[in-house]
């Protein structure tokens, strides 16, 4: 990845975090380092990090109840260090919002990969060709690209898929994706969000019919897509 990028590395054990800051700086990355849970809300919206590598159990707070607050407004990938290898662990850990996780002992080299991959995935970069941009989302100037073309989004299409692209793959309710447009929800309900994501739906197709977008899950809510799924056999 050829921009340095600032990544909180949250872990009470000093050794644990020198290694993977080292690690992380190694890879052209600019790690800061926070011993327990204390200031890193405010340090994260004051200065957001393109990422937030954080351990589960911390002193002066819990990694969980950490992630659950970060949530709240903060959008980049988190992945959560910890030596709790129970399913029940990992599977709390991502309800409320972490978008990976590593048990302990860990290989530091890996916990970078991942970092770099969800780093990727969240700016809209293909893994493979990481030249290549299938969408971008310009959060300054309030614009999405999809294949080479800049979309005509109103603010809360904008807003919507926007909160999409960044977790590709990741299904939100009607309600979540409600909750996104804050202000901006002139209307409330089911009816609305369905409006807006047929919008959505006509204008990326008519950049590229053939490209991904904004998939239904049924009994779930939506999805975004980079790529359009393979047709299974029947």
């Amino acid at each position: 990845m050829s921009a340095a990028r600032s990544i909180f590395v949250v872990e009470d054990d000093a050794k644990i975090a020198q290694i993977v800051a080292d690690y992380l700086a190694g890879h052209g990355h600019r790690p800061r380092i926070f011993p327990d849970a204390r200031s890193v809300v405010d340090c994260a919206r004051r200065e957001p990090p393109a990422a937030i590598i954080l351990d589960v159990m911390l002193p002066a707070g819990n990694g969980v109840d950490l992630c659950r607050q970060l949530r709240e407004f903060f959008p980049a990938p988190i992945l959560m260090l910890t030596a709790r290898v129970e399913e029940r662990d990992k599977l709390e850990a991502l309800d409320i919002g972490a978008d990976d996780y590593v048990t302990k002992p860990f290989s530091p080299a890996e916990v970078v990969a991942r970092i770099n991959a969800l780093i990727r995935r969240s700016e809209g970069r293909m893994t493979r060709n990481p030249e290549a941009q299938a969408f971008l989302v310009d959060e300054d100037g309030q614009r999405i690209a999809w294949h080479g073309a800049w979309l005509d989004l109103s603010p809360s299409e904008f807003r919507l898929l926007g909160a999409m692209m960044k977790y590709p793959g990741r299904v939100y309710s009607r309600a979540q994706l409600l909750d996104q447009l804050g202000e901006h929800a002139l209307e409330s309900g089911d009816r609305a969000i369905d409006s807006h994501v047929k919008n959505i739906r006509r204008k990326m197709a008519a950049v590229n019919a053939d490209a991904g977008g904004i998939g239904s899950v049924y009994g779930s809510g939506y999805r975004f897509e980079p790529t359009r799924p393979a047709r299974k056999p029947r």
